[in-house]
């Protein structure tokens, strides 16, 4: 028995996640299971951000030899991380909410209200991704329509607001995809309930 639930990789991701201590986490589709395990790898860029400001606290202050580029690589990977945050607590279902009525109504309420969060949630999550995409399409091109990164104006200059802006948008547009999938399987259930005489009891 063991050794068959060692090769089936859904129990894979439910023992990582209990080893890991995220013993709230519960994925809903397989969707969700490949944003946390990229969110896992993610979570390094805050060891790179952490190591290249220790690496500019030595060169500034014992080198006396400040680097241009240490700051802005970390408010670039920061932003990256916060980014990311979307999609993996969305996976993870560890979004902050309010459950003082969903902890006390039945369950075909519940379903009621999972699937009107879904749906709120999509809506959302549209709205914000055409910002995001006006947003990234105005820092990556000039005012001919011709791509040009918008770049931070100092004297490194790198194109990270516009790198920045477009992670933004991928991250909401994940964020959609996650809560299609979300909205499917509620309408399911939903579905599924409604003709069991289980649920009219």
């Amino acid at each position: 028995m063991s050794q068959s639930n060692s090769n089936n990789p859904a129990s894979i991701d439910e023992a990582e996640l209990a080893e890991s201590g995220d013993s709230n986490e519960s994925p809903r589709s397989g969707f969700d299971r490949l944003i946390l395990r990229f969110g896992r790898m993610a979570a390094w860029l805050v060891f790179i951000a952490m190591a290249i400001s220790v690496y500019e606290v030595f060169m500034r202050y014992g080198l006396d030899s400040p680097t241009s580029w240490v700051h802005e690589s970390v408010v670039m990977l920061v932003a990256t991380l916060f980014a990311l945050g979307g999609p993996v607590a969305m996976a993870g279902n560890r979004h902050i909410r309010v459950r003082v009525l969903y902890d006390h109504v039945g369950p075909r309420f519940r379903r009621g209200l999972d699937l009107l969060n879904d749906a709120i949630t999509l809506g959302f999550c549209l709205m914000m991704s055409y910002a995001a995409y006006v947003m990234f399409w105005q820092s990556s091109h000039n005012p001919m329509g011709e791509w040009s990164l918008e770049r931070s104006g100092t004297s490194w200059n790198p194109p990270f607001p516009a790198l920045v802006k477009g992670i933004i948008l991928i991250a909401l547009l994940v964020m959609t995809v996650q809560t299609v999938i979300h909205l499917v399987q509620s309408l399911r259930t939903c579905f599924a309930a409604s003709n069991s005489p289980e649920d009219h009891a």
